[in-house]
């Protein structure tokens, strides 16, 4: 059974990844699952220095998902390339770096940082909801985006991952300045807007007074953007939004998208991805697949 797919040059044995974000560094994960039968692991996203993030409170649980406001908490980028990319290196799995920068000179100087060894591919974060500089407010803008692809391009010879939006009107041309900028895939969806209120303080909960909402709840919408972007570009599509189990990932494959990352379930079920990767492999045995591509993209809207 051939589970490995290819994402703009880099090799995966299974199209299951984490997200960023939801995963850390993959230390304190490593204590319940074998990080290296994971596909790929997306770390926390990472700024030129370390920041402390937003203050408290930063999650709040909804009926169906969670609003978050953590604001890029993380050691920087020369904290992580000292501090944690050892520690994952020891592992056979691959490492793709989430940068968040707050300008286009920002981004390719981390991008140039982290072509190193131990990193395997740069996910460009411009879709980050929870900081007041850069993040989503670049992603809207498809001349931003299209800037901060070519920039980092030039700045790596890594594959370049850009994580898109779902906070604009059309994520199709927002994918295809990706692609124009030169990405050798995109990923999506990272959070959708949200916010809460606190009736008795007549306040919101969160300091930002915006959050980003993810888990079961946003997957519907992510699965019909992700088949939008696939239907855009040429390049690979990594899926993920609300992502809790086998079916789920199937869903994201047979709409088109190449690979597949858990976020928000990992906090539910830390074993979720070895139960979906199991899962993903009990189907192609019941459907008499053996090669995961062909699953991809097979979606037939014949009704």
């Amino acid at each position: 059974m051939k589970l490995d797919v290819e994402i703009g040059g880099l090799r995966l044995k299974n199209p299951v990844m984490v997200a960023s974000g939801t995963f850390g560094f993959g230390k304190e994960y490593s204590e319940y699952i074998d990080l290296s039968k994971l596909g790929a692991i997306m770390v926390k996203g990472l700024t030129v220095k370390p920041r402390e993030g937003n203050p408290p409170p930063r999650i709040y649980e909804t009926p169906s998902g969670i609003l978050n406001s953590v604001g890029l908490q993380n050691p920087g980028i020369d904290g992580f390339i000292k501090g944690e990319l050892p520690f994952l290196k020891k592992y056979d799995v691959a490492v793709i770096a989430n940068i968040a920068g707050e300008s286009v000179d920002e981004f390719a100087y981390m991008a140039k940082k982290l072509d190193i060894d131990g990193v395997h591919a740069i996910e460009v974060n411009v879709s980050c909801p929870n900081v007041k500089e850069g993040g989503m407010a670049f992603g809207v803008k498809t001349e931003c985006i299209n800037d901060i692809t070519k920039a980092v391009k030039k700045s790596t010879n890594k594959p370049v991952i850009v994580k898109l939006t779902p906070n604009v009107g059309d994520i199709a041309i927002c994918a295809k300045a990706a692609e124009d900028g030169g990405a050798d895939a995109i990923s999506l969806i990272n959070t959708i807007t949200g916010m809460v209120i606190d009736i008795n303080t007549r306040k919101p909960v969160f300091k930002n007074i915006y959050a980003g909402l993810s888990g079961p709840a946003v997957k519907p919408i992510a699965l019909k953007l992700v088949y939008e972007a696939v239907k855009s570009v040429t390049i690979p599509v990594i899926g993920m939004g609300g992502i809790s189990s086998a079916s789920d990932a199937i869903e994201f494959m047979i709409a088109g998208a190449k690979a597949i990352a858990v976020g928000t379930y990992n906090f539910v079920d830390p074993y979720c991805t070895m139960k979906i990767i199991e899962g993903i492999k009990e189907y192609m045995k019941l459907n008499n697949i053996d090669n995961i591509n062909d699953l991809i993209g097979s979606l037939s809207t014949e009704i």
